[in-house]
C-alpha cells in the first residue's frame, strides 16, 4: 500500500519521511491540497529504478534487432571478438 503524506510533512516531518524512504524501497507520495503532487524516494531506490529502466531499454533494443534480423550467430560473434583481441 503506498505511503501518502501531505506536503506540510516535508517541512514539518522531513526526518520521518526520510526514514520511510530509506526503510522501504518505494516512493512516498506527497499531496498538495489533497491532490497528488510529488513522489519522494531514497537515492538508492532511484538508482535501482533507473538501472531497471536502462536494462529494459537495452533488452527492448536487442529484441528489436532480433526482430529486424540484425543479429549474428554465436560462432561468428566469438570469431569477431577473437580477431579484435589479436
Amino acid at each position: 500500500m503506498p505511503t501518502i503524506r501531505p506536503s506540510a510533512d516535508l517541512r514539518n516531518k522531513y526526518n520521518e519521511i526520510s526514514e520511510l524512504c530509506h526503510e522501504y524501497p518505494e516512493p512516498v507520495f506527497i499531496t498538495k491540497n489533497g491532490t497528488g503532487d510529488l513522489a519522494v524516494m531514497s537515492i538508492e531506490t532511484y538508482e535501482l529504478l533507473r538501472g531497471r529502466l536502462e536494462l529494459y531499454s537495452l533488452i527492448n533494443e536487442g529484441l528489436e534487432q532480433t526482430k529486424n534480423g540484425k543479429t549474428k550467430s554465436m560462432k561468428e560473434s566469438i570469431k569477431n571478438i577473437r580477431e579484435k583481441i589479436k
